[in-house]
């Protein structure tokens, strides 16, 4: 059986690659083109095993599996005070953890690339491609490994000593290109179409978003707090947000279990942002759906570096509007103190984890109702730089 058609998520346009929507990129507006939503009725949310495979019906490739036992990550009630037992603030919201550092190579990227990888099996690819600031690429090294394809990455000399060696030792080639993003994005897309490699991230100029099978995986997510919160509502999600993979995946499998009548309602999404590159945020201030989508942003460096952009990718806009959501931004000051909290408590997380619950703590929410920030990485990868 085949992977499953692709069609862009804004028009409807089936799509025959992996660089989005051609006739929103034409618009200006970057698309990605996800497969089918999974119908998951009849399914026992209870019995859920986690991960991406859990529910091997809900993905859009065949397999066999691809996987070093990824997801079932740990969810950690955070202290309101770190003076203090965990408890919610008297004005606050009862906060959670989404520890996404428990994955095997340390951050969310391994639900994606799972299943990325899986499907790179099932097209019959030799060599994937990944153009990264250092999660994705130690991932993608780690998945192809494990699957016995040659894996390519594009970087920069930017790119943390710590992620560097990581990427290196799991296998892959490392491409450092001078020029920064663009022009490392500008030689996967080269790579793509010179050479045939399998694309497991995000590259084409209109940002629509990385491998759409490989998102897939990031569902997995949404179900395990489902799960884990069973009988509870979650009154917001908090995530952190650069191309809005992790978001809209996330959506889509709350989505999935709400149409399946798995859960009452979707919880609110909400964008975590760094000040200096915050599109989201930048669109959300405007009133008018068709402006939100043209927003252009001048994108600056932050110590959140692997957040940002200057555009907001349309499924992560479509997440918010679907859900009653926002975005919020966080300037670097407030990002590294929340870092140091985290640290106090226990939690060593990447900074650009550290906006996400930066955010979920000053969220306008009655007290007590139940939050989750998702921590995408660990801090353990950046120790030394």
């Amino acid at each position: 059986m085949p992977p499953l058609p692709l069609h862009c998520a804004r028009c409807g346009h089936a799509a025959d690659d992996f660089t989005g929507c051609r006739s929103c990129a034409r618009d200006g507006i970057g698309v990605n083109t996800p497969p089918p939503l999974a119908d998951l009725a009849g399914l026992d949310l209870a019995a859920y095993p986690g991960g991406p495979w859990g529910w091997p019906a809900a993905l859009p490739v065949p397999g066999p599996p691809v996987t070093l036992g990824e997801g079932n990550t740990p969810v950690v009630r955070l202290r309101s005070d770190t003076r203090n037992a965990p408890q919610p603030a008297a004005d606050g919201p009862e906060l959670w953890l989404k520890y996404e550092g428990g994955n095997p190579t340390g951050s969310h990227k391994d639900r994606a690339m799972s299943v990325g990888v899986a499907a790179a099996l099932a097209a019959g690819a030799d060599t994937v491609v990944a153009a990264s600031s250092g999660n994705a690429g130690a991932s993608a090294a780690a998945y192809a490994a494990r699957a016995g394809l040659r894996c390519v990455v594009f970087t920069t000399d930017a790119v943390p000593a710590g992620l560097r060696a990581q990427i290196d030792a799991l296998g892959a080639e490392r491409v450092v290109v001078p020029g920064g993003g663009e022009a490392r994005n500008v030689a996967m897309t080269e790579a793509v179409a010179e050479r045939g490699w399998y694309p497991l991230t995000s590259f084409a100029a209109s940002r629509p978003g990385s491998n759409p099978y490989g998102n897939e995986g990031y569902k997995s997510v949404a179900y395990e707090l489902a799960r884990d919160f069973a009988g509870r509502r979650i009154e917001a999600v908090v995530v952190p947000t650069s191309r809005g993979d992790l978001l809209a995946g996330i959506a889509r499998g709350f989505r999935e279990l709400a149409e399946a009548g798995l859960i009452a309602a979707m919880p609110r999404l909400v964008v975590a942002e760094a000040t200096p590159a915050a599109p989201f945020t930048a669109a959300l201030r405007l009133a008018d759906r068709a402006e939100q989508e043209r927003v252009r942003v001048e994108a600056g460096p932050s110590v959140a570096f692997s957040l940002g952009g200057d555009r907001p990718c349309w499924q992560g806009l479509d997440a918010l509007w679907r859900t009653g959501g926002t975005a919020v931004a966080v300037d670097d000051e407030v990002a590294l103190a929340e870092h140091r909290r985290l640290a106090a408590e226990g939690v060593l997380l990447e900074p650009s984890s550290a906006v996400s619950v930066a955010v979920a703590r000053d969220l306008e929410v009655a007290p007590g109702a139940l939050v989750v920030a998702i921590g995408t990485a660990t801090g353990m990868k950046g120790l030394g730089d």
